[in-house]
């Protein structure tokens, strides 16, 4: 027969291997969501990923501007491509990658069409930084910003690539 703190004992170990359990329940599950998010921090995605995006129907914005070149040539973006300073795309914080974006120079109305690939801009008060192409499509001024409109189209419904089956 247990004596009463024999009891207790047991119900102190119960509680302590649950309460453990209970953790690495929640950092496991905090780690799964995190990864399936971020994967590593780089948020990777495969093309055919990126081309079944859809975007928040009509999402608009207006902010300041900044562009980034050379200094990121060559390097990761956040969807795994090597960033290219020539190519039409741009950082932007929460639009998903693949998003395609209007952006106009609200200070000439200048407006260049850009694909979201990477995660930025990091600048405080800035919305979207630009590749040095699209900047300079955009007429911005060289190291400068400039305040700009970021609009989005309603996500659209693609055909299936499948050919419908014919019957005999």
């Amino acid at each position: 027969m247990k004596t009463f703190s024999g009891v207790i004992s047991d119900y102190r170990w119960l509680c302590a291997v649950l309460l453990v359990t209970l953790m690495g329940v929640l950092v496991f599950s905090s780690c799964i969501s995190e990864a399936g998010e971020h994967s590593g921090g780089q948020g990777k995605q495969t093309t055919q990923q990126q081309d079944s995006v859809t975007t928040k129907p009509g999402h608009k914005e207006i902010g300041e501007a900044s562009w980034y070149g050379s200094k990121f040539q060559g390097q990761e973006t956040a969807n795994g491509e090597s960033f290219d300073q020539k190519d039409m795309t741009a950082a932007h914080p929460s639009l998903p990658m693949g998003t395609k974006a209007k952006v106009t120079n609200l200070e000439n109305g200048k407006k260049v069409e850009v694909r979201i690939n990477d995660r930025g801009p990091y600048a405080e008060g800035r919305v979207i930084d630009l590749s040095k192409a699209a900047a300079k499509k955009l007429d911005m001024k060289e190291g400068g910003t400039s305040q700009v409109k970021i609009e989005t189209k309603s996500p659209q419904k693609k055909a299936s690539a499948d050919p419908p089956s014919k019957s005999k």
